[in-house]
């Protein structure tokens, strides 16, 4: 019950945080958020002290599931030895993800970077030795990938942070302004360190549930990052000044309001590496969830924990490839696409090309005999199987002459074209996508 209350008080303040995204106009934005637009994919990673003994990333000593001091233990274990960045960008490249996220520091406040302003850091504090940010950022950039950085606004090691555990807290900002200011300067002082050393290209920020904007001082933040780069992109939890949504595991049924969306989800029910959680998620529960949120314009996030020796898990490794098997096969319905025609036209996802001519259709595995498409005014030039090509036969059915309502659209799937997990076919039309949406009636408006 308790988890429960914390989640839906979480999910309150995300929620809140999203409406409060009008701050920034999506018209000021519009350019630099165009490859987030094209993307579709990226990969989360949340790699930290956490993996050593498997626990909840820095929850576990908030929610008293282990004593902090034991927590903080995890330091001496946390060796990398078996860390290689340039295989890590290599799976996530081979995944089809645009863009990749690293926890550079979360709620714990152990910095994976060498930062000047903490001694909780993995060089310092760690058998690792050494800042493993960098070769990383090096080897996603190296293919291509947007690197981008989650930082935890939160601290609960650091002692001018005011909440520490789950009961209890250090002080009230409010009644100790001076205190407060402190904390500010070391949050923005390292904020300031993974802006310069690395220059994200997106910034994925957490935790700002716990203050206002105000407090946060999310205006002088936002004014910093994109000083430095105009061109960085910043998630949706710096309290109203953020540019796109992030709904947390959970798939919205209607699609977030702002413009630009993404789902964050894990693989399996953890963000971090976590031996004793064996619920992964298979590689069509993921290609179907994620040809869910293309269908409605948003992209995926999805999550890996490696092990705190850099290994990552055998099962989300399967997960990537895979996905990026299917990903590679129909890349032309995917990428650089833009959000399919609404529900109750096609029981399924679907993605239109940028000129809105050619209709995507995702269809799960093994589907038999035909599928339908209803309401789709234009004239059909081909079907196509996406991936190998293969032209498919359609008919039209209910057609009346002198009736300016469509007929349905059916079109014959043989098992031979079908992909083992969604079969997509390519829909080219005569002219952009024109839907009729009426009641049936004899009359065009009806």
């Amino acid at each position: 019950m308790k988890r429960f209350l914390l989640s839906a008080v979480l999910t309150l303040s995300v929620f809140q945080s999203a409406k409060a995204q009008q701050n920034i106009q999506p018209a000021a934005i519009q350019d630099k958020m165009q490859w987030f637009a094209d993307a579709k994919l990226g990969i989360f990673i949340h790699w930290g002290i956490y993996s050593v003994l498997g626990v909840d990333e820095s929850w576990s000593f908030y929610n008293k599931k282990i004593a902090y001091p034991d927590y903080m233990k995890q330091l001496k274990g946390f060796t990398a030895r078996h860390y290689h960045p340039e295989e890590w960008a290599a799976l996530i490249k081979e995944s089809g993800a645009r863009y990749a996220v690293v926890t550079t520091k979360h709620h714990d406040g152990v910095a994976l970077w060498d930062t000047q302003l903490s001694k909780l850091d993995m060089p310092g504090s760690t058998p690792a030795k050494r800042d493993v940010l960098t070769p990383l950022y090096t080897a996603l950039r190296q293919q291509g990938i947007k690197a981008g950085a989650y930082f935890s606004l939160i601290d609960w090691s650091y002692p001018d942070y005011p909440q520490f555990l789950k009961d209890s807290s250090r002080y009230d900002a409010k009644k100790d302004p001076a205190r407060w200011q402190r904390f500010l300067h070391y949050y923005q002082g390292q904020l300031k360190e993974v802006m310069q050393q690395y220059n994200p290209d997106l910034w994925w920020f957490d935790g700002d549930w716990e203050h206002s904007a105000e407090e946060w001082e999310a205006v002088k933040i936002r004014k910093m990052l994109t000083d430095h780069n105009p061109s960085t992109i910043i998630n949706g939890r710096l309290r109203g000044y953020g540019d796109y949504d992030t709904p947390e595991q959970n798939f919205p049924v209607s699609r977030p309001n702002f413009k630009w969306w993404e789902l964050c989800m894990t693989i399996n029910n953890n963000w971090g590496y976590h031996p004793d959680d064996t619920n992964f998620k298979t590689p069509y529960e993921v290609i179907t969830i994620f040809a869910d949120a293309i269908s409605n314009g948003g992209n995926m996030l999805l999550d890996i924990g490696p092990a705190e020796d850099g290994t990552i898990p055998a099962a989300e490794v399967t997960v990537l490839k895979e996905l990026g098997a299917w990903n590679k096969k129909h890349a032309n319905a995917i990428f650089n696409t833009v959000a399919g025609i609404p529900a109750g036209h096609f029981y399924g996802p679907t993605t239109l090309s940028k000129d809105s001519s050619t209709l995507y259709l995702f269809l799960p595995g093994n589907i038999s005999g035909q599928v339908m498409v209803k309401g789709l005014v234009n004239n059909i030039k081909k079907i196509s199987v996406v991936g190998n090509g293969q032209a498919l036969s359609h008919k039209i059915v209910g057609k009346i002459s002198w009736s300016s309502v469509p007929g349905l659209v059916y079109i014959d799937v043989p098992a031979a074209v079908q992909d083992k997990y969604m079969t997509v076919l390519a829909l080219e039309l005569e002219g952009p996508v024109k839907l009729y949406r009426g009641k049936g009636g004899f009359l065009t408006n009806e």
